[in-house]
């Protein structure tokens, strides 16, 4: 029988995911071992962090409770409060094809790219702790084993004055020598004093002198104790760019982050294929698709995809596979909780090119207190070898960092 396109589309019509996939796909019959489970719950929570971290957590008649987490912005609960009809009563154990059933019935609503996916994307990430909840092995296993057992860590790092360069140098030295992380990265669009129009992504000669200036100080200061890349947020245009790269050329740079605005891939080629210092770009776009063309086209030295917003682990590890065709590293950009900082881990541990986890939250006292179990430690992170993420939330402390007007999840 076929039906039409708003009736696929219609989260209250009278059909099941497994009734449209059962003919193609196989998903018929009892599993036994335990793996008969279904869907129950989706539930989300807000936590003022540095950023409004969003916890999902799904739920199962056997009990077994999975945690996850979308990456921050407006609009993201809600999304997934939309999508929870369409994966109750599924068997959380068939992650890919929730992930493209949620795809295929949220095309209307965005899900190539932006809020949407990453609404998906915390979902993905909590039904691979579900999942490996209910198998009792480490979510890496799901994702093919892993190549290491923990993953470096680079610290984003800020100072009361950012646009001091010997500040800069300070601080990274502290942070090397007193918190022990061996990877760093600094902003680079900070004021200098001689901008004169900064909407036209134009950087003046003094501009340039001064960022090259932090770069200069930072490196010299902890020369070959730390790896130090340095971000742009998107700000400058092609040829400010070109003209920045080439500027710290001459410096121990690791990387040079998003130094063009993301939209304009021929723009973003241009501009690495003109310089030595490695360019890293990838936390703006979305999925495989989004990534794969920058991969292809070589218009990135380093790729930088955030797992809770580029469409979760399983996604993450697909776009870690195309960037491993053109030997290209994966740099995990990660503003996360706890809960997706592991999830990155064990991407990370299950992927040859794996560069290193942003953590950014190290100015933030009580950010490994939202889990039980210690995250980070002397600049790495263990990967887990319990069940799912391995990680547990702290419930009383997520429910005094919870965003005013959010509820604490129901107990599992």
């Amino acid at each position: 029988m076929s039906r039409n396109y708003e009736s696929l589309h219609d989260p209250n019509a009278e059909y099941t995911m497994r009734e449209l996939s059962a003919g193609t796909m196989g998903v018929t019959g009892s599993r036994g071992g335990g793996r008969d489970v279904e869907i129950t719950d989706v539930q989300t929570t807000m936590v003022d962090g540095n950023f409004p971290w969003t916890l999902v957590r799904v739920y199962t008649d056997a009990g077994v409770v999975g945690t996850g987490e979308a990456y921050w912005g407006a609009g993201v609960p809600e999304l997934i409060e939309r999508m929870k009809p369409f994966v109750i009563g599924e068997n959380p154990l068939d992650i890919d094809r929730l992930y493209e059933h949620l795809i295929q019935k949220m095309s209307g609503e965005g899900s190539v790219e932006g809020v949407t996916v990453t609404a998906i994307s915390g979902i993905e990430v909590a039904l691979h702790d579900l999942a490996g909840k209910i198998l009792d092995v480490p979510a890496y296993q799901l994702l093919g084993g892993k190549y290491r057992d923990r993953m470096r860590v680079y610290c984003d790092c800020h100072t009361e004055d950012e646009a001091d360069p010997e500040a800069c140098a300070d601080e990274a030295e502290r942070v090397v020598d007193e918190l022990g992380y061996d990877a760093l990265k600094f902003d680079l669009d900070v004021p200098s004093g001689h901008e004169k129009d900064r909407a036209n992504r134009h950087l003046r000669p003094g501009e340039i002198r001064h960022k090259a200036e932090i770069v200069e100080k930072v490196t010299e200061r902890v020369k070959d104790k730390a790896d130090v890349s340095f971000d742009c947020h998107w700000t400058f245009s092609g040829g400010s760019a070109k003209r920045l790269a080439d500027a710290i050329e001459e410096y121990d740079v690791w990387w040079l982050e998003d130094p063009v605005p993301p939209e304009n891939l021929d723009v973003q080629e241009e501009v690495t294929k003109n310089t030595v210092t490695p360019i890293a770009v990838g936390e703006n776009r979305y999925r495989v698709t989004e990534l794969r063309r920058l991969i292809e086209n070589q218009a990135v030295d380093i790729v930088a995809p955030d797992l809770p917003k580029v469409g979760g682990m399983r996604e993450t590890r697909k776009i870690a596979d195309v960037a491993n065709q053109y030997y290209v590293p994966v740099a995990m950009h990660n503003v996360a909780s706890p809960v997706a900082t592991m999830a990155a881990a064990h991407v990370g541990a299950s992927i040859p090119n794996s560069l290193a986890i942003e953590y950014h939250s190290y100015e933030l006292g009580w950010w490994g207190d939202l889990v039980e179990e210690n995250v980070i430690e002397d600049g790495h992170i263990e990967v887990p070898e319990e069940p799912g993420l391995g990680v547990t939330l702290d419930m009383d402390a997520v429910e005094a960092h919870m965003v005013e007007g959010e509820t604490l999840f129901d107990p599992a």
